[in-house]
């Protein structure tokens, strides 16, 4: 089952990112695709759109699917509209705390787990990585480049401390 993901939401909910940390969804998607390798799911996670400016609207990244929703639109929008366009809403779980987007993908028949839950599972998993045999995974010199690529204005700014 694949797990569809709103991504600021869970931040908000892992006591070891911050929403105020300028690098809080890079820190998130490491996490995941972490997470994705363990576990094998298929993962997408969505987040509110940036300042602005238009960032590409889905990139992929360690097996990850990242999905930015088009400005003026929001997470919620995007992830409803995705269960709602699925040819098996059914096979979808949302990860969320949100209770709007909860009550909307439930009534469109996606499973929903709590932003919380999933924090703890997530953490858990994280907590069991750093023993003796965890290995930090540098990245290479293009994710590097796709990474400042996705998250700099044109202006060498960190874009995503424009608008929150």
């Amino acid at each position: 089952m694949p797990i569809l993901i709103d991504g600021h939401n869970l931040i908000g909910r892992l006591s070891t990112l911050s929403l105020r940390d300028p690098d809080d969804e890079e820190k998130l998607v490491r996490m995941l695709g972490s997470y994705r390798g363990r576990t094998g799911r298929s993962i997408t996670v969505v987040f509110d759109p940036g300042g602005g400016f238009a960032l590409p609207q889905s990139r992929r990244y360690r097996g990850i699917q990242v999905v930015f929703a088009p400005h003026g639109s929001s997470a919620d929008i995007a992830i409803a509209r995705r269960v709602q366009k699925s040819r098996d809403p059914r096979g979808w779980l949302v990860v969320t705390s949100d209770r709007d987007l909860a009550t909307t993908v439930e009534r469109l028949g996606a499973r929903v787990q709590s932003a919380d839950a999933f924090a703890r599972e997530l953490q858990l998993r994280e907590a069991e990585d750093e023993g003796p045999n965890w290995k930090d995974e540098s990245l290479s010199p293009d994710e590097i480049d796709d990474w400042l690529a996705l998250f700099e204005s044109h202006d060498g700014r960190n874009s995503l401390d424009d608008n929150r």
